[in-house]
């Protein structure tokens, strides 16, 4: 996305338009009331039944993802389908029905449906010039502040360069190595930019917000989630720390290092955005509520998975078991939510996998056979003979078709490749501090 096009208007402008209003964007799927195109008209290797124009490079990557991380050896068509999807520039575009077109960088490729991509293709291996391609891709469109945008060129956002940042950490890089070309500046530093600290209120302190919204920061639980995953440094697939750290409040006492000026250390800012989560997930009463504008106050099930993984992958696992537990009861309905939809089954898998439960028993469902049955042929996928890692192989011999299939007129509808970790809306909050 160029200058011509904002990113934070084109957040705005999906959410508020009439058109796209009902998208749920929590549930890393597309909007439930859009018309199922003809079984036959879908990729065979592409999971899900819903029209994939708008996230089917994102819930590939999702569900690819689940189950490898289950132990679980996903369809070799799916990989290669998603290894397909990549544009001859290294990026991804949401969807490709035609490999042979060419993809139009400024309106096609986004960096969440990129970063996904390489997550997965990454975790399954025998990929490895399609994910150093997409690194690269990554990298060369990196903002001067050292975030992402959902385009190139767009301004950063706590999502995107969230999911960037998972990118790198899934293929072996130090997201703090991979700085700006002008002005030398880290994913970090984009992020931690976008932190609320001690200048905020108690129930805002910690938080991270989407975008500056004219040059302030509202607090938004889906972007926290985001960004605290990140901060840690892992992406949607990391080792689950054993043992239990508990949630501390964040200290304003000694917020300032010995030079005098705020800290931004990854780590301090993980630790504030997670005791900001464990706040409002008490105070709702184990979830997150929906962030959409126009929408009632109700229950977000996406956004309570992206905060159990979020505070799993800080090594908090009694607080991240509570909103789990509430995912499973009969109240939050997550099983009915996520039905038949990949991305949506992906994120409780994963989150489930992160708080130490068993995805195959999650409140009596078997979440990997039913993302199983979303996918290639039928029933789940069979196990990983080895029972071990797969070892991850450069594939020297792949190769990728070029382009894009002509959906440059869907561009603005990308935006659901930023579903799976909440996009930010803009909440009400106030200035931030660095911690």
């Amino acid at each position: 996305m160029n200058a011509r096009r904002s990113a934070a208007a084109l957040a705005v402008s999906v959410v508020l338009g009439a058109a796209l209003a009902p998208v749920a964007f929590a549930d890393g799927s597309l909007h439930r009331d859009t018309p199922k195109p003809r079984e036959s008209a879908l990729p065979k290797a592409l999971y899900g039944s819903a029209d994939p124009r708008f996230d089917g490079v994102w819930r590939q990557s999702l569900a690819i993802l689940a189950q490898d991380a289950s132990g679980l050896t996903p369809p070799p068509a799916a990989v290669e389908w998603l290894a397909g999807q990549q544009c001859e520039d290294g990026g991804f575009a949401a969807y490709r029905p035609k490999t042979t077109a060419p993809c139009d960088p400024e309106k096609d490729e986004f960096s969440d449906a990129t970063a996904a991509a390489v997550q997965a293709l990454a975790s399954v291996g025998g990929r490895g010039a399609v994910v150093e391609k997409g690194v690269n891709w990554l990298k060369r469109h990196q903002n001067d502040d050292g975030g992402w945008g959902m385009n190139p060129g767009g301004p950063s956002d706590a999502n995107s360069t969230a999911t960037v940042i998972g990118a790198f950490a899934a293929t072996g890089q130090d997201p703090a190595r991979v700085t700006s070309a002008k002005g030398g500046k880290s994913p970090y530093d984009a992020l931690l930019a976008l932190q609320l600290g001690c200048d905020a209120g108690e129930d805002e302190r910690g938080a991270f917000a989407y975008q500056p919204d004219k040059g302030e920061l509202h607090a938004n639980p889906l972007a926290t989630t985001a960004a605290a995953l990140a901060a840690h440094g892992k992406g949607f697939v990391f080792d689950v720390p054993e043992g239990d750290e508990p949630v501390a409040a964040p200290s304003c006492a000694d917020r300032n290092g010995d030079d005098g000026k705020a800290r931004r250390d990854p780590g301090d800012g993980a630790d504030a955005a997670s005791a900001y989560l464990s706040a409002v997930l008490a105070g709702n009463g184990q979830h997150l509520n929906s962030a959409m504008p126009g929408q009632e106050d109700q229950p977000d099930v996406g956004g309570t998975a992206d905060a159990v993984l979020a505070l799993a992958a800080g090594g908090h696992r009694d607080a991240a078991a509570k909103p789990l537990t509430w995912l499973t009861g009969k109240e939050a309905g997550a099983v009915a939510w996520a039905k038949d939809q990949p991305a949506a089954l992906a994120k409780l898998i994963l989150a489930s996998r992160a708080a130490g439960a068993d995805p195959r028993d999650f409140g009596g469902t078997d979440l990997l056979r039913a993302l199983g049955e979303t996918g290639p042929g039928t029933g789940t996928p069979a196990p990983d003979p080895s029972g071990t890692e797969k070892e991850k192989k450069d594939d020297k011999d792949d190769k990728d078709d070029d382009g894009n299939g002509g959906y440059g007129v869907w561009w603005i509808v990308g935006v659901g490749a930023v579903a799976g970790i909440g996009i930010g809306f803009l909440l009400s909050g106030r200035k931030k501090q660095q911690f």
